[in-house]
């Protein structure tokens, strides 16, 4: 299970607002123990993709490492990745299966006509073939 708290929850939700009609991207710090994640912090990154960002996102390694870097300084760990999928459900794709990573917990939010709409969690498997819906707990 993934649990997002108020803050964190609400930082996700306006970074997918602020830009539409584009997908953003930012990373999910918190903790993990019994079975459920908690996100204690959302951090906005660079949507780095060259062209449109309409329809994807990329993370350069840089902003992956900025955000290892500041969850290891505050005694969290990155559990997560979130990013936007604007006037589109949130549904986990097949270019976002392609880009995952299996040991993290991938968030999904609908932004539609630049009002966030609904938001969903994934879990991808270490062969990348399929993705999971993850209980996903947010606080509003």
């Amino acid at each position: 299970m993934l649990r997002i708290v108020k803050i964190p929850f609400a930082v996700m939700k306006a970074h997918a607002e602020a830009a539409y009609p584009n997908e953003c991207v930012g990373a999910m710090l918190g903790t993990s123990g019994g079975g459920v994640k908690t996100v204690g912090l959302a951090m906005p990154l660079q949507n780095s993709a060259t062209g449109s960002q309409h329809a994807f996102y990329e993370l350069s390694n840089d902003s992956l490492l900025a955000a290892d870097k500041a969850a290891r300084q505050l005694g969290l760990d990155v559990i997560g990745i979130y990013h936007s999928h604007p006037d589109a459900d949130a549904y986990f794709s097949e270019t976002d299966l392609k880009h995952s990573c299996p040991w993290y917990s991938f968030v999904v939010l609908s932004v539609k006509g630049g009002s966030f709409d609904h938001a969903n969690s994934w879990l991808p498997d270490f062969d990348q073939t399929r993705a999971d819906p993850e209980p996903l707990e947010t606080a509003e």
